[in-house]
């Protein structure tokens, strides 16, 4: 059975099969952009805590 240049498959399975790609590649790409949040979050925090160091009183018997 030939399926039809441009439409989708004539075959169920093979309909879900592509959907199932098109839908993994979907996915692919969110966790790869899920992933770039992490670590931009990461080296934000640990920017953060350098800043928040670095600006902390030195011991000098100063509490906050």
């Amino acid at each position: 059975m030939a399926k039809p240049a441009g439409g989708p498959p004539a075959d169920p399975i093979e309909r879900e099969v592509t959907r199932l790609r098109r839908e993994n590649e979907r996915l692919a790409t969110e966790l790869d952009k899920a992933r770039k949040v992490i670590e931009v979050q990461g080296k934000l925090s640990a920017l953060l805590e350098q800043l928040a160091t670095d600006s902390a009183p030195k011991d000098r018997g100063e509490t906050k």
